[in-house]
């Protein structure tokens, strides 16, 4: 099935908590082997509402380990991915080797300092709209090869399940989108 399937999910201090527990939520019923790595190392990571999630390690540990797929969840958080140079170089890298790489809310702005937008349908959340040199894409989710990029907090379901359908196929999508009563 998809447990040879394994993302990497990057939580930063003040991150979106409905764009990190959704989409891994999803992933994770559909079978897909999800780690979530905190960028600074510690393991309780407090989001933009004050909800601490539990990260499974640190972004150190599994900085030179293989995943299918790179998530960057949004929120204000975002500027310490920026700010982390290890974030673009991962970016780059799974970009270079064609991996999956999937950005919701402001996470888009960290795939333009990369460099990997270029020539690449994509949306972003509107608040981040000025930082990029093309119109964002209108849809709730918008997949161009290998990117997936989502709007925000409000389209997390569509996002998680665009995920699924590339990682997994659409048939599992549409069962987990059944069991969760999302139509």
């Amino acid at each position: 099935m998809s447990s040879s399937v394994r993302v990497l999910t990057v939580l930063a201090p003040d991150f979106e908590e409905i764009e990190v527990v959704v989409p891994v939520d999803l992933m994770r019923r559909a079978g897909i082997h999800v780690t979530v790595a905190s960028l600074d190392g510690s393991l309780d990571v407090k989001g933009r509402s004050g909800i601490t999630l539990k990260a499974d390690t640190s972004l150190d540990q599994v900085l030179h380990k293989s995943f299918t797929c790179l998530f960057i969840p949004g929120g204000p958080g975002v500027k310490l991915l920026r700010a982390d140079p290890r974030i673009a170089a991962l970016v780059k890298d799974y970009f270079k080797s064609n991996r999956l790489i999937s950005a919701i809310c402001a996470a888009p702005v960290i795939l333009k300092d990369a460099g990997v937008l270029k020539n690449k349908r994509f949306t972003a959340h509107h608040s981040v709209a000025h930082e990029f040199d093309t119109p964002l894409g209108t849809e709730p989710v918008v997949v161009d090869t290998n990117l997936i990029t989502s709007r925000g907090a409000g389209t997390a379901h569509p996002f998680g399940l665009a995920l699924i359908k590339h990682l997994v196929s659409e048939e599992k999508a549409k069962e987990v989108a059944q069991s969760i009563s999302y139509y």
